[in-house]
């Protein structure tokens, strides 16, 4: 797969998975046959619940876990042939902490480009820790910090041998909101400076609110890859809510259609329609509100969120 570039060049994807999957020695199998290209400069949003075989694509993809078919390649590279060379454009953000608590933030990030084999750089250490609002902690024991910080410094270390692609395995785990909306401020910035994120989630809002594209995993297998915005327009479902005037005991028979119910209370229906659709449906419901003597005093329409969409895909599995 190809995307063009300004120049209009033909330019193969930074990372491209193919026939990848993984079947453990008990006998499990966690990915089956997938295939994924991801392109240069995005944010790409792997969805899946637990278990789904998100982890294990990125071990693969990182050299930790080998694949048990298929082929992984980095800018062309094969990472098995090229582990190096591959392994070198790559920097990892792991959902376990790993990092040692009496150690200086300025330290860590230091070791952590040296395991790569880079040069001592601190003008290079310093710019990463400024990018990610570290630099004023750069001589704190990371013991001291915040979780939330403690995640930054994560990147960090990830980030200390210039890598060209970033993964974050579920970056915002387990901090509260502001914090991560602090975090989809700092990728936002990575992409900005060229990098390409991909990040595993199950928060939906994280993948709605950052990523380009969306890709959803369930039992090891791609169900599903597609433009967030794209995928909001195609699957999303519309939602019209009717405030009645009255209270109704049940959906009066002249009324009975496809989409339509009651609310629990009985002062309001809801009416799911397909935004796709040719016709809606709306203005011959409203017709036939009218002539069955039912009287709307307020409606609102809502547009189904991603999260809704998502749990309809992997069909409720958790």
């Amino acid at each position: 797969m190809t995307h063009e570039t300004p120049s209009g060049a033909a330019e193969p994807a930074v990372l491209t998975i193919k026939g990848v999957s993984k079947t453990y020695a008990g006998g499990f199998t966690a990915l089956k046959s997938v295939d994924l290209d991801i392109k240069k400069g995005e944010i790409f949003a792997l969805l899946g619940p637990n278990g789904a075989g998100k982890t294990t694509l990125i071990g693969i993809v990182c050299g930790l876990v080998k694949a048990t078919t298929g082929k992984v390649a980095v800018f062309g590279h094969d990472i098995d042939g090229d582990y190096r060379l591959t392994r070198s454009r790559i920097g990892l953000v792991p959902q376990e902490m790993s990092i040692d608590m009496f150690t200086k933030v300025a330290d860590a990030v230091a070791y952590a480009r040296g395991l790569f084999g880079k040069p001592s750089d601190p003008a290079w250490v310093e710019k990463v820790l400024r990018d990610l609002s570290l630099w004023d902690k750069r001589n704190e024991q990371l013991r001291t910090l915040s979780g939330g910080m403690k995640r930054r410094v994560m990147i960090a270390k990830a980030l200390s041998h210039d890598p060209d692609i970033l993964f974050l395995d579920e970056p915002t785990a387990g901090v509260d909101v502001e914090l991560r909306q602090g975090m989809w401020q700092v990728v936002e910035k990575l992409r900005q400076r060229g990098k390409t994120i991909i990040l595993t989630t199950h928060y939906i809002q994280e993948a709605e609110e950052m990523a380009d594209r969306v890709g959803v995993i369930r039992q090891g297998e791609i169900v599903l890859v597609e433009e967030t915005a794209t995928l909001m327009a195609k699957l999303g479902r519309k939602q019209l809510t009717l405030q009645l005037a009255e209270r109704l005991d049940a959906v009066p028979e002249a009324l009975a259609v496809e989409g339509l119910t009651l609310s629990e209370s009985g002062d309001a229906l809801h009416f799911d329609y397909d935004t796709r659709a040719d016709r809606t449906g709306i203005t011959t419901l409203l017709a036939n509100l009218n002539a069955a003597g039912v009287s709307v005093r307020d409606l609102e329409t809502r547009q189904s969120s991603l999260e809704e969409i998502f749990v309809d895909l992997v069909g409720g599995a958790s």
